[in-house]
């Protein structure tokens, strides 16, 4: 009879990653290399056990991935790991999702640190060698779960069908005339610019576009269309100063939503937000009219360390320069006092929290590392012009 739970122990000390027993869909046992105060599994659960297949795996939004081996009556799951553990500002948010308490989040930080980092074929050849174990000597290989093969039959008649139909064409088809290039560098120049106002007034008189022909119907055409432009639309505000890991994250996450849309009026507007925040997010780094290197470099700083109480004196020693000169060059080149940038932005991610999640306004002041409840709510109305359950109130 297996012993499940000493595979359990096993693979997680071989692997270095959490791994977790279910049986009957209760989870009996559990090993983790690291701390954990609490388990980021929670949030994807139902995602993993959706997976009916003996072998199977999910990737979240922050590029975690949890594997799967599904016996008769139990479950293996392991995870979160990745190639690229997510940065601290995503950890932190994460652990406000799961509920962490405030002292816990650097023991949840550091236990994910402390997870070992896979590439996704490193866990999916583990997944398949203890599925050979655990189902009776079932042999599969990092193809039989990620590739799927109806799909690359597909794939292989649809072009062998394409180049068989050229060789017996009669004549070229008729060349396409395209305007695509002087709209993408107007467009791309405004991301890049960070000019939010230009974008807007750009789009209320925006030219049709004339591109090529790169799908074999509309849907197909729209979604490629798009996804060719958030790639653009990444490098452009990667060029305005918009960090890499920070664009192609946004990015990915685009590419994600689009698959799942199939109307083309959803897919237009989602576009045209796409674009708007590539824009916005590159505005927000470009403070005063001429945004120099430092100006840039401090916003980056501060958009990643919004949960925590943020220290003048640490960010000059982060860019080798005295606080008085940092605060007083930052003033120079924005005409804003670094303490009031400060504020602003935490009380502009306050906002964000306030209208898309269901944490307290207290849970979300502590969260942005504000010293109490009354210290928050003083900064929001301050920068706001209302309290934070005002705010929440809004239309």
């Amino acid at each position: 009879m297996l012993d499940l739970k000493y595979i359990t122990q096993s693979m997680s000390a071989l692997s270095g990653v959490p791994v977790r027993l279910f049986e009957n869909g209760v989870q009996t046992f559990a090993c983790f290399p690291a701390k954990l105060p609490k388990d980021p599994f929670t949030l994807y659960r139902n995602e993993v056990f959706s997976i009916t297949a003996h072998v199977g795996y999910y990737v979240t939004p922050l590029f975690h991935c949890y594997g799967i081996v599904n016996l008769k009556n139990a479950s293996i799951v392991i995870g979160p790991t990745s190639q690229i553990m997510a940065n601290e500002q995503s950890l932190r948010e994460l652990a406000f999702r799961l509920d962490a308490a405030k002292e816990d989040v650097p023991a949840f930080i550091a236990g994910m640190n402390g997870i070992m980092r896979l590439p996704v074929e490193t866990l999916l050849q583990m997944l398949c060698t203890m599925n050979h174990f655990l189902n009776g000597g079932e042999t599969l290989a990092i193809s039989d779960v990620a590739i799927y093969g109806d799909e690359q039959q597909t794939i292989k008649t649809r072009l062998e069908k394409q180049r068989t139909a050229r060789v017996y064409e009669e004549a070229p088809p008729p060349r396409e005339t395209h305007n695509a290039l002087a709209i993408e560098e107007a467009l791309m120049e405004i991301v890049r610019r960070g000019d939010t106002a230009a974008l807007k007034q750009w789009m209320a008189s925006a030219p049709a576009v004339r591109g090529g022909t790169i799908a074999p119907d509309q849907l197909r055409q729209l979604k490629n269309t798009f996804i060719v432009s958030v790639t653009l639309a990444s490098r452009a505000a990667i060029r305005g100063g918009m960090r890499e890991e920070d664009a192609f994250t946004l990015s990915d996450g685009y590419i994600r939503h689009i698959e799942l849309l199939s109307d083309q009026s959803k897919i237009l507007n989602l576009q045209y937000h796409m674009i708007l925040e590539f824009t916005e997010q590159v505005e927000k780094l470009h403070l005063g009219h001429h945004p120099t290197k430092l100006a840039t470099d401090v916003a980056n700083y501060v958009r990643h360390h919004l949960s925590e109480p943020i220290s003048t004196e640490k960010m000059a020693s982060k860019f080798y320069l005295s606080r008085p000169y940092l605060s007083a060059k930052f003033r120079q080149e924005t005409g804003e006092t670094l303490t009031d940038f400060i504020l602003r932005e935490k009380t502009e991610e306050a906002k964000r929290l306030l209208r898309y999640s269901d944490k307290s306004a207290s849970a979300i002041g502590s969260y942005l590392g504000f010293s109490s409840h009354g210290h928050f709510i003083r900064v929001f109305k301050k920068y706001a012009g209302i309290t934070p359950n005002e705010y929440r109130t809004l239309p």
